[in-house]
């Protein structure tokens, strides 16, 4: 289980206390400020976010496909632009590379960084899980359990509760004193809904985290890990669920791109090649 690597500095009463880590480089993608960072510091730093007490820290992913929600919801930009965005996939790669000269320094894509987070982090945490089915919730909490038995996994409800009247949901997730939430409901649905209705009064974190709940109980397989190293993964889920994915894939990856290709043309003198 990896040690935090947050270094410590000596109160004048002779405790020891956290030194603040250093403000985290971002990487503009279309105008959305992406956090850059390799793993280490991305996980040290959301266990910082976890011991303050300075408001909801609300921590969401930029990938090719909410990219393209973003470019045609500015509502949602809005509540994007309040996260704190770290970049998911080879898409955001790409457009980093094009755009700043360079990738970003790692993939923090939700599926991988919150298990490792939940390993990273040896602080016994009260952690939320809402979304998803009541079956993939209670499967994927059950799998979380066994991943990391020192953390308390609460099931607040699934994703089908009365979105127009959540105030059962708030106050039971505001009564269960949750540490960290994962709110598993879909892009643009879960952050706007996060946005909306969350405080500090419900967490010190919240992460928004899409089909990760789907992953962590099995019920849609993750590719094989070489699969993952060459960043084809979304080939793999592509070839999984043709049906549900051909859009966002076939159709959103150029569409993508044409964002970016035509934000460089239109913004020549903020990009570095």
């Amino acid at each position: 289980m990896p040690a935090s690597s947050s270094s410590a500095v000596r109160q004048p009463d002779g405790a020891l206390a956290r030194a603040p880590l250093p403000v985290a480089p971002v990487r503009p993608i279309l105008d959305m400020p992406v956090h850059d960072l390799g793993w280490k510091p991305a996980l040290a730093l959301l266990e910082e976010k976890l011991t303050e007490n300075r408001g909801l820290t609300h921590i969401a992913f930029l990938n090719a496909n909410n990219a393209n929600v973003m470019m045609r919801d500015p509502d949602y930009r809005e509540v994007l632009g309040r996260c704190l965005v770290l970049p998911d996939g080879i898409g955001v790669d790409i457009a980093a590379k094009f755009l700043h000269g360079g990738r970003f320094s790692a993939n923090l894509n939700g599926t991988d960084f919150v298990p490792a987070a939940l390993t990273f982090i040896t602080k016994p945490l009260r952690i939320g899980l809402l979304g998803a089915t009541s079956e993939v919730l209670r499967d994927a909490a059950k799998n979380f359990r066994r991943h990391t038995p020192w953390h308390e996994f609460v099931e607040i409800s699934d994703g089908y509760f009365d979105r127009a009247d959540p105030t059962f949901i708030l106050k039971r997730i505001e009564q269960a004193r949750i540490d960290l939430l994962l709110v598993a409901m879909g892009t643009p649905l879960q952050e706007k809904w996060v946005d909306r209705h969350l405080t500090a009064d419900h967490a010190r974190v919240v992460i928004s985290v899409g089909a990760l709940l789907d992953f962590v109980s099995g019920r849609i397989p993750r590719a094989p890990n070489w699969i993952r190293q060459l960043r084809s993964e979304w080939l793999f889920r592509l070839l999984q669920e043709p049906s549900r994915l051909w859009r966002r894939y076939v159709l959103g990856i150029p569409v993508f791109l044409a964002h970016v290709l035509r934000h460089r043309l239109s913004h020549p003198a903020t990009t570095s090649g």
